[in-house]
């Protein structure tokens, strides 16, 4: 089968183990991204089945019907907007999806939140210009740490915040919110007290039509001057520009951001990168050698099952 692989930023996807599997198989790796429909189809074209690195590109209707020869899509995790699902069907494409443990990006939460919290990224950079400590950072130990979605990852990050001795405080969905109050955390009794109350806010929501922009500029203004935001799942969740603002005018006072709406960012003039109050990583979240592991080996196995025709 003609399998393209897209996406392989680190150019990895080759050294992993569960690559074996495609063995005898005709397989090509990307490793840059490609933005434009018209690109995406001229390198696409003769390829019956692509494997989606998460969600870095965008499979669009009009992309579809550019792929003659397209049969599979296999994704690694869930399946989301990304993938326009309703042409796929109306093409007779297969899209195929796995799933992860989400350990790895609540561990990156944790430590956004605890290099933000003691000005890590700074006092390192000071270091590198030969000086010495210049800041006093703060513990996470005390503070109450507001997880907005507690699914999977929501309510790993939970767990591991109480065990730095963190304040666990909820807010979701009424569904979300029952779930933790069963495994014994706290809610919040609305919106506004949630995100008013929050000393460290954690997004755990999943993009949906339903979430998409869900955060505004009124919720970020309720923020303490001196919390934290942290935004470790999709920038989407957040109104255009609002994030930004907020943190030039102060509320939050901190935010640390792993996700953007236009990836991969390679503009140094992003605004976010520009602003003193804002610790920026590059979609590490789900960037572990396990988690690759599993992502991509399930992917395969799913490329397999479709070629043995073992697919429900």
């Amino acid at each position: 089968m003609k399998i393209a692989v897209l996406d392989d930023y680190q150019n990895c996807v080759r050294s992993l183990v569960c690559y074996s599997k495609l063995k005898g198989q005709d397989v090509t790796v990307f490793n840059e991204t490609f933005k434009s429909v018209t690109e995406l189809a001229s390198r696409l074209r003769d390829y019956e089945a692509i494997v989606l690195t998460r969600q870095r590109t965008n499979i669009t209707s009009e992309l579809l019907y550019l792929l003659p020869n397209l049969k599979l899509i296999s994704q690694t995790g869930k399946a989301g907007s990304h993938i326009d699902l309703k042409t796929c069907e109306k093409l007779g494409i297969t899209v195929m999806e796995g799933d992860g443990s989400g350990e790895a990006t609540a561990e990156l939460n944790m430590l956004l939140i605890l290099a933000a919290l003691r000005n890590f990224a700074v006092e390192i950079g000071r270091m590198k210009e030969g000086k010495w400590q210049g800041t006093v950072g703060r513990k996470l130990s005390g503070k109450t740490l507001g997880v907005y979605g507690y699914g999977k990852i929501g309510k790993q990050i939970c767990r591991l915040g109480q065990a730095f001795g963190a304040n666990i405080l909820v807010w979701g969905r009424q569904s979300s919110r029952s779930k933790a109050i069963a495994d014994g955390f706290s809610v919040a009794i609305s919106r506004e007290m949630f995100f008013s109350s929050c000393d460290i806010l954690s997004i755990q929501l999943r993009l949906t039509p339903d979430t998409k922009y869900d955060i505004k500029p009124a919720d970020l203004q309720l923020m303490k001057s001196d919390s934290l935001l942290v935004n470790a799942s999709r920038a989407e969740l957040i109104e255009p520009g609002a994030l930004e603002t907020a943190l030039l005018m102060g509320r939050p006072g901190f935010a640390a951001v792993d996700v953007y709406e236009d990836e991969p960012v390679l503009d140094s003039n992003h605004p976010l990168l520009k602003l003193p109050n804002c610790l920026c990583s590059p979609h590490l979240g789900f960037v572990e050698l396990d988690n690759y592991e599993s992502y991509y080996g399930t992917a395969f196995d799913n490329i397999l099952k479709f070629m043995s025709g073992d697919v429900c």
